[in-house]
């Protein structure tokens, strides 16, 4: 038998949402060739094992149903290299908020 989730656990349910044959017609032709997926992470409505079908209540209060995919999922996405641009923005908009005050003052 499979171990059941007990509700109000961390997860990730899994669904398809949309079939190859079913996506838009403008979507990358190697897009439409494979099916539109949806996983999404919430907090379990009722006891599940993985694999089974479970609704969940996200942190935005939403309720979903989806095949359990993962218990206390991790986040694995991330925002890239950093943007040497970037790095100094923070330090300038200080000293030009500096200067104005400055400037104000006087």
């Amino acid at each position: 038998m499979t171990e059941k989730i007990g509700k109000g656990v961390w997860v990730e349910i899994h669904n398809i949402v949309l079939q190859p044959g079913e996506r838009a017609p403008q979507v990358p032709v190697d897009t439409a060739k494979v099916p539109l997926e949806m996983c999404v992470k919430g907090f379990l409505a009722e006891p599940a094992a993985v694999g089974e079908e479970a609704g969940i209540v996200t942190a935005a209060g939403r309720r979903l149903r989806g095949r359990l995919s993962a218990v206390n999922p991790a986040y694995q996405h991330g925002f890239g290299p950093p943007v040497p641009e970037l790095s100094m923005i923070g330090q300038e908009l200080r000293r030009l908020l500096a200067e104005r005050e400055l400037r104000d003052e006087s």
